[in-house]
């Protein structure tokens, strides 16, 4: 018979009751240890963890109160809060039995026991407190979890008049718990706008969990997003917990939606609908208080259109819609954005590096394609590469889209078919189809150059 790994202590001053409760219960347990009296309990539970601490009630000579007993099980319970305490004693009756569980006892024994019983008993608690050590753990990774999820220290500028319905509106929503669709260009900042609702929200002491569904691999999804039992397939060896009950009390920030294959949509949407998951491997339904916030840089609107995007799924997420501007339409934020990012990668890189007067009011005129995330790479880029004192636009590499040449007024030809291809692609909002129709080319010969100057990022 295979054995428990757990760990049996054995607190009695009875040699007979010793050695046959060691005797039976080596049997099942891969280790018992024994004390023949209390006055070591405390430093043995401070060496060594135990699962179930078998107690007697009684030590001094004479006493049969058992006062003592649960004395030093309130004193197991301080020192070791995952042990559960199993109470013996010759002298019991109902009144001390009900006495001991409610004191914290998970089971009493009265003298003499017959091995059944024992072994039962000292099972079941031991079975009680392996669940109880998962919880603690459970309750201690979703604290860690908080913890780095909730610890954005990015700050969130908008102070454009372009921001101000995005801003009425995260003060509208955040007080509810309403669905929202975050909507807008690549880099514009969709997860900080979710970040702001969470943190101005009754759940802001919970987690704020962030799952990439573009990234997310197709025969991942139920165990990412759900979670498993321990051997649900192949190389489940351990249970693991799913995004959504990561989530739990807190938010779920669905970002790049857009990108979810039609097949998990649907599983997606069941688990919304019904406000609860079930594990891989498991047939126990989970039930979910939570909030969720999607968001997506694709056309939402004709991928539904299309049939790519489900509709019922599509209004199950969008109760509020927020629309992000791009960077080019909120200028007034580039000098705050700029002196933040040129501050953070001078101290990152340990540059000490002054700035030339023009280089904000030059990049105020520029379209930022890329958005913040392009004005943030371009600041960090050109932090690590000058080489002067001074930090001037000769350090940024930039393309003015409006000529379709770059800053430094190249007339190559690879450069502006570069351009032309950008355009297309942001005049038709990344439809692919339309982008090749106005440059006069096949799909395949667009993908073909989208691949050749790296533009692959602009057609997802």
């Amino acid at each position: 018979m295979k054995k428990y790994p757990g760990s049996i202590l054995i607190v009695d001053d009875d040699d007979h009751v010793v050695l046959t409760s060691r005797f039976i219960l080596k049997e099942y347990f891969e280790k018992i240890e024994t004390l023949d009296s209390p006055k070591t309990l405390e430093s043995k539970l401070k060496q060594q963890e135990f699962d179930v601490v078998l107690l007697d009630m009684n030590f001094k000579i004479g006493s049969t109160s058992g006062n003592e007993g649960i004395f030093w099980m309130n004193r197991i319970r301080q020192v070791s809060p995952n042990a559960q305490v199993v109470l013996q004693t010759a002298y019991g009756d109902i009144e001390l039995a009900v006495k001991s569980i409610k004191e914290g006892a998970v089971d009493f024994l009265p003298k003499p026991w017959d091995k059944e019983k024992l072994v039962t008993t000292v099972i079941n608690a031991y079975q009680q407190s392996l669940a109880r050590k998962e919880n603690r753990e459970l309750k201690s990774k979703q604290q860690a979890l908080q913890n780095h999820f909730n610890n954005d220290t990015r700050p969130f500028i908008a102070s454009s008049p372009a921001m101000e319905p995005v801003l009425h509106a995260i003060s509208q929503v955040a007080t509810t718990d309403a669905t929202v669709l975050i909507l807008g260009e690549n880099g514009t900042g969709k997860e900080l706008v979710a970040r702001a609702i969470h943190q101005q929200s009754h759940r802001a002491a919970e987690p704020f969990i962030v799952v990439d569904m573009g990234a997310l691999a197709p025969t991942l999804f139920e165990s990412e997003m759900f979670g498993h039992e321990k051997g649900a397939f192949t190389d489940a060896r351990e249970t693991r917990v799913g995004k959504f009950e990561l989530a739990n009390k807190g938010t779920l920030f669905l970002d790049e939606m857009g990108n979810l294959a039609p097949d998990l949509q649907v599983k997606l949407l069941s688990a919304l609908q019904a406000k609860s998951i079930t594990k891989l491997g498991s047939n126990k339904i989970v039930n979910l208080d939570l909030r969720v916030i999607c968001a997506t840089n694709a056309p939402i609107y004709e991928l539904v259109k299309a049939g790519s995007f489900r509709q019922d799924l599509f209004y199950r997420i969008k109760t509020v819609e927020i629309l992000l501007p791009p960077l080019r339409d909120r200028k007034e934020d580039i000098p705050a954005l700029f002196n933040l990012y040129f501050e953070q990668f001078s101290q990152r890189y340990h540059k000490n590096l002054e700035m030339d007067e023009t280089v904000v009011d030059n990049l105020c005129h520029y379209r930022w394609p890329g958005n913040i995330r392009e004005l943030q790479h371009a600041v960090e880029r050109a932090v690590i590469l000058s080489r002067e004192a001074t930090l001037s636009l000769s350090d940024f590499q930039l393309v003015q889209e409006e000529t379709g040449v770059h800053a430094n007024g190249s007339l190559n030809l690879g450069d502006v078919e570069r351009e032309v291809i950008r355009k297309a692609i942001f005049k038709h909002q990344n439809n692919l189809t339309k982008a090749a129709e106005e440059l006069g080319i096949g799909r395949t010969t667009l993908y073909r150059k989208l691949e050749e100057y790296g533009l692959n990022s602009f057609a997802k």
